[in-house]
């Protein structure tokens, strides 16, 4: 008999309530396998219309997904199958520098929020604050303004979801507003549906190199408005990220220096997490690899996932014919370029299974062996399906037929999400990311905190007895075993959580990827408390030195209400919280 699909505790939980179909009274109409069958269903449909049996591909999609090899993105998850249904997770809207531009992106992000979807935005054309209105003789509130006005619409949105809303602000380094940018979120409640990046660009680290003046510019009239020291801008970028964990950088010259179709334009903005550049209006199907599902003996089975990578992106071009776009604009926009982005999780899993330690040069080396295997697979793929279905529409103004490319369905295939909640659906560990604890507590959409234990951990020390026992008890207290002396160092090496981690190791996991991926790699470069200003500049500059497209810090407890907290820590939290 097939075995259905296993679910841990919190996972059937966050499904019931945020992903299976209800009617009206809030019931549900289907249990999880009855998502999965849903949603096999709805993306094998359109298969039809290049002449392909949709059962072949239902039921090849269904076992995917019922053995938690591979998991979608969010809102298909959530709305394949369904009146309306809209299955894609990113996007990016432009917003011009004029009232209806930026009210039009405003109504289409609420829009998009109420799907389950996540915007990014470029605000860096929009005039200064305190820049003229020839129309009203009056002057500008600036960019942050507008900002504010999409994160109250965010929050808005949010209380009636069943995803939380998010967005991405990028600003580039050169607009005279940077400063305010860069120190918007010191303001304790301000933009909190907002991951920000600044765009920084070579013409900035060659002043900064020099000791130069760096110019800002009114992007209205593209004349200097001022300079400024941009050692000093960069320390404060620095403290910034130290005191909070934004601003994040993105590397616009390196994101440019990889767009498939620079005929199409140049790439401002990514969606919320980072790891998907994309052109106006584009948006983006995600799914993801669970690593641990191929493991084989003390190694990945190779070939198992090279059959599951070429279903994956079968599934995801699917998606965009499957897909209700919310905009005309969207639709051709995503059509025209047919960017995919297929990633995995469960590496920290998959590591420890083995035997790797994250943190060491076998990890890097496999991290990246898999990396270069994801995309020479899923571009394979795009080939065959390019030869089938035909290439996207904009194939001969990309980069693809001058890399000797005859067909090609997706200008991108590959990109690391980071898997928040699909992964916890497929207990397993988020994208590239190292087990952030053994234990934790994790706060949900409503604010529940759910405590979870590393159950692959659990298992080994089962086998333990006595002493297992006593350190699955230091475990759930302390959320680590680096320090229990009485376990075998083979084992306790097995197991780093991200605090132990050095933050070069982190920075040179996401480089390994990087450097294989199409588009971009979301990963949290996470620093312990007492880390510094100064460790945090170290993190930038090395990751501008490794060549990647963007870069998070994260100091652990510099923002309220975290959503990952060490269990003894998020107690203290909890604690304070009462005592206000």
């Amino acid at each position: 008999m097939r075995e259905a699909p296993s679910f841990s505790a919190h996972a059937a939980t966050v499904l019931s309530e945020r992903y299976l179909h209800h009617d009206e009274a809030g019931r549900p109409m289907e249990d999880a396998e009855g998502m999965l069958r849903r949603v096999a269903l709805a993306v094998a449909q359109p298969a039809r219309g290049f002449g392909e049996e949709s059962a072949f591909w239902e039921t090849r999609f269904f076992e995917r997904l019922r053995k938690l090899e591979f998991l979608p993105n969010s809102p298909t998850l959530m709305n394949a199958g369904l009146p309306g249904g809209q299955l894609a997770a990113c996007f990016v809207l432009p917003i011009a520098d004029d009232l209806d531009s930026i009210f039009t992106a405003l109504n289409r992000t609420a829009r998009i929020h109420q799907t389950g979807g996540g915007t990014g935005f470029s605000f860096s054309a929009l005039r200064p604050s305190s820049d003229r209105v020839r129309s009203t003789g009056g002057v500008t509130s600036g960019p942050l303004s507008f900002m504010d006005l999409f994160d109250h619409t965010t929050a808005v949105i949010r209380r009636g979801g069943r995803r939380r809303g998010a967005n991405m602000a990028v600003l580039r380094i050169d607009h005279p507003d940077i400063e305010e940018f860069v120190a918007a979120k010191r303001m304790p409640g301000r933009l909190e549906n907002f991951n920000l990046s600044v765009g920084v660009t070579e013409p900035f680290f060659a002043a900064l190199e020099a000791g130069e003046p760096f110019a800002l510019r009114n992007p209205r009239t593209g004349h200097i408005a001022r300079t400024l020291d941009p050692a000093a801008l960069f320390d404060a970028i620095m403290d910034a990220a130290w005191a909070s964990g934004d601003p994040g950088l993105l590397f616009v010259d390196e994101i440019n220096r990889a767009n498939p179709t620079p005929a199409l334009g140049a790439i401002e903005a990514t969606n919320p997490c980072g790891e998907q550049p994309l052109l106006p209006y584009e948006s983006c199907t995600l799914g993801s690899l669970n690593l641990s599902a191929f493991v084989a003996g003390g190694g990945v089975a190779w070939e198992r996932l090279r059959e599951a990578i070429f279903d994956a992106v079968v599934f995801l071009d699917n998606v965009i014919e499957a897909n209700c776009y919310p905009f005309p604009e969207i639709e051709a926009a995503t059509r025209r370029t047919r960017k995919i982005g297929l990633g995995i999780m469960g590496l920290a899993e998959l590591f420890a299974r083995i035997g790797i330690a994250y943190d060491s040069e076998p990890g890097l080396a496999l991290g990246a062996r898999i990396a270069e295997f994801l995309t020479a697979g899923a571009r394979a793929a795009s080939v065959e399906l390019g030869k089938r279905r035909g290439s996207f529409p904009a194939f001969h103004d990309s980069v693809w037929p001058d890399r000797g490319f005859q067909t090609l369905r997706n200008a991108t295939v590959s990109c690391i999400a980071p898997t928040g909640t699909i992964s916890l659906i497929a207990g397993t560990s988020s994208g590239i990311e190292p087990f952030f604890a053994l234990a934790l507590a994790r706060r949900v959409l409503d604010g529940r905190r759910l405590i979870e234990v590393n159950p692959l951990v659990a298992a080994e020390l089962a086998r333990l007895g006595a002493a297992g026992e006593a350190a699955l008890e230091h475990i759930r207290e302390r959320g680590t075993i680096k320090d229990i002396a009485t376990l075998p160092e083979p084992l306790r090496r097995r197991f780093p959580i991200a605090l132990e981690i050095a933050p070069a190791f982190h920075v040179r996991m996401q480089a390994a990827f990087q450097a294989h991926m199409d588009a971009g790699v979301s990963k949290t470069v996470n620093l312990p408390t007492n880390a510094t200003p100064g460790q945090v500049k170290e993190v930038f500059l090395l990751a501008r030195k490794l060549r990647l497209k963007g870069i998070t810090v994260y100091r652990y407890g510099s923002r309220p209400g975290q959503t990952l907290s060490l269990v003894h820590e998020d107690a203290r939290e909890d604690c304070r919280e009462c005592a206000v």
